[in-house]
């Protein structure tokens, strides 16, 4: 398959797991509707399919979220594999992806560096105002 079909079909498969997450579909109890599913990169043979979750909820229930994704795994390809017609569905791995809560952290970060940065401006330019 060509680069472009293989992101396709990575998007396709992301949205389908999205929307079985959002709709509460899947009835493992350790899988919560807040967890985000990123990206998934599909192996050129498609075997494989890998999973990347996110949430803003702690580390520890993130684990536990992907962990019952995991192990709901057959009834998630099974469902999408209805809907996609494809040649083969890739044998799906869900994994925790923390990039999104680090970017979400670094403009925290970013955001209050600026903020130090105006409030010094503005003392400064207070005394010096004051001084003349």
């Amino acid at each position: 398959m060509g680069e472009f079909r293989m992101l396709r079909l990575g998007n396709q498969i992301r949205e389908e797991i999205s929307k079985l997450i959002a709709k509460e579909q899947i009835k493992d109890p350790r899988v919560s509707s807040h967890l985000c599913v990123n990206r998934v990169d599909v192996a050129r043979d498609l075997a494989y399919a890998t999973v990347y979750v996110s949430s803003f909820l702690s580390d520890g229930q993130l684990k536990v979220g992907v962990d019952g994704l995991n192990s709901a795994a057959g009834f998630i390809q099974s469902s999408i594999a209805k809907k996609l017609t494809i040649r083969k569905f890739p044998k799906l791995t869900f994994v925790v992806d923390s990039g999104m809560k680090e970017g979400f952290y670094m403009v925290e970060k970013l955001n209050r560096l600026e903020k130090e940065e105006a409030e010094k401006a503005a003392s400064t330019e207070s005394e010096e105002n004051s001084d003349e």
